[in-house]
């Protein structure tokens, strides 16, 4: 059989999505106007031109496989620090689909009742979310989420991915709420994304029984009082590479990472931090706090500033450069968060290799790129740079006419074999298949963050009124919030794939008979 004919073989045809618009002079007007009447597997495009008409405008939804994008720049919710701009006293997006995309949105102003203080920009309570692209500022909660399946616990379960997005100002300033605050997930990914000056509460916090946070900025900044940069209170295996991460001087708590505080409950207690940069402010407390007894491996860090490396007596450090016993790293320019190596750094060309994990390599292939970005990063000389950066690094350059070929070629292939094997679709991440591995317990609060009651403990967090009893959480109806969230079907047309595969592999054969 012939590439085409066995691509066209694997295409299968199922009903196609639909693109439902939003905006001046569109079928829609708001965007939950247009989440309500969507059907499983839609896309819900928002102009950033109706930015201004949108804002107190809010929705939760189980609609299956939904993604909700910008389109001609961020489009913008402002709830306007008005809890009746909120859904279900929880948040702008309430989200009980199994499967979710958000791309592209600016969430702001999201504020609750006086007891919770968790208003947030998302309020995620299904399995699978994808966020990309995104802005949260000034809510009490950036993204706040736990598991949850038909409305019932899934801890253990689901993932979120976040990629490219920003997070500032978020906070009651309490101390209980976070710019992130993600609960006991199968996996949570941060990737090239911005998080910064949170009120009190934590930059990243993540209960998630596997963590990768890759190629970030955390960083409190001048004036700002967040307590922990990166908070990972039940450990889990967790990557934490190429970040760059800077404590305050205004820190509401000395400690910069965290792991394991408040209890080493997920299955898997190895944390892998690798060629970040790490810069203290406050010139005291602790960079990498590790709880427990499983060897931490802290490889090609930067540590910038006094303080306490780490408090785990067994950690394994290598590669590392401690400016406070080693002398300045000569970074570009600290103060204004260039944390580049400048030239004539000691740390050029004396990194380690950082070996693998779990037939992963550990060594970094991208470096953050300001704002909210990344590129490929390569080592450039005899050895890996130690922290975050490489001095000299290139992305690697256009590989002309030849590699685009190529790439066509396997667009073709993966197209049709994508279409084939995942059902699903590709607006959402599947389930991780990780269900068996569910923790043994959220573990007590520890006195730096204390238990409230709507704090992200599985039942008191997630039973209030309302939560899981309204018609169209889990199935057809309406939710509360006038959210059409029934499963309706389509007639079935050609997959959009099909037409996808079929231009790239027109794209291949013109090439080859030139």
């Amino acid at each position: 059989m012939n590439r085409v004919a066995l691509a066209l073989a694997l295409i299968p045809f199922s009903a196609a999505a639909a693109t439902l618009e939003v905006g001046p002079g569109k079928p829609f007007s708001k965007p939950c106007a247009a989440i309500a009447a969507a059907q499983p597997g839609d896309v819900i495009e928002v102009d950033a031109a109706g930015n201004g008409t949108y804002d107190g405008d809010h929705c939760a939804w189980s609609t299956d496989q939904l993604t909700v994008r910008g389109v001609h720049g961020r489009a913008r919710i402002d709830a306007g620090k008005v809890q009746a701009n909120i859904a279900q006293d929880k948040g702008i997006f309430v989200i009980y689909a199994p499967n979710a995309t958000v791309e592209s949105f600016e969430l702001s102003g999201a504020v609750d009742d006086p007891n919770s203080k968790n208003g947030a920009g998302i309020r995620h309570q299904g399995l699978n979310l994808v966020v990309r692209d995104c802005y949260f500022h000034d809510n009490e909660d950036g993204i706040l989420g736990g598991p949850l399946e038909n409305g019932q616990n899934a801890d253990g379960q689901g993932s979120v991915e976040i990629d490219n997005s920003e997070f500032s100002h978020n906070g009651h300033g309490d101390g209980y709420s976070h710019n992130m605050y993600l609960g006991h997930y199968a996996h949570f990914t941060l990737r090239a994304s911005y998080s910064h000056g949170a009120l009190v509460g934590h930059l990243v916090k993540s209960r998630a029984l596997e963590n990768r946070i890759l190629y970030n900025r955390i960083t409190d900044e001048p004036g700002t009082t967040a307590s922990y940069e990166l908070d990972l209170p039940n450990g889990g295996l967790s990557y934490v590479i190429g970040n760059l991460i800077e404590q305050g001087a205004q820190t509401q708590n000395s400690g910069i990472v965290t792991y394991a505080e408040e209890g080493g409950t997920n299955p898997d207690q190895h944390l892998f931090f690798v060629n970040n940069t790490v810069v203290n402010d406050l010139n005291k407390g602790t960079f990498v706090a590790v709880a427990g007894n499983t060897p931490a491996q802290l490889t090609n860090n930067v540590f910038v500033g006094s303080g306490t490396v780490t408090t785990q007596a067994n950690a394994m450090q290598q590669g590392n450069w401690v400016a406070a016993m080693m002398g300045d790293p000569k970074l570009v320019n600290p103060a204004a968060f260039d944390y580049h190596l400048a030239a004539g750094s000691p740390c050029i060309d004396q990194g380690v290799d950082p070996g693998m994990a779990n037939g992963q390599l550990l060594a970094p292939d991208s470096e953050y790129v300001h704002p909210a970005s990344s590129e490929a990063r390569a080592v450039v000389g005899k050895a890996i740079d130690v922290g975050a950066y490489e001095f000299g690094n290139q992305p690697p350059p256009d590989g002309g006419a030849a590699a685009d070929l190529a790439t066509a070629n396997d667009l073709a292939m993966a197209v049709a074999v994508d279409s084939a094997m995942a059902p699903t679709g590709d607006s959402a991440m599947a389930p991780t298949g990780d269900s068996a591995m569910a923790p043994t317990g959220d573990s007590a609060i520890a006195p730096a963050d204390m238990a409230v009651a709507s704090d992200m403990a599985p039942a008191p967090d997630f039973a209030r009124a309302g939560d899981f009893g309204a018609a169209g959480d889990s199935g057809a109806g309406t939710s509360p919030d006038g959210c059409s969230c029934g499963i309706g079907g389509r007639p079935a047309r050609p997959h959009a794939a099909l037409f996808l595969a079929l231009a790239a592999l027109a794209f291949v054969a013109r090439r080859r008979r030139r």
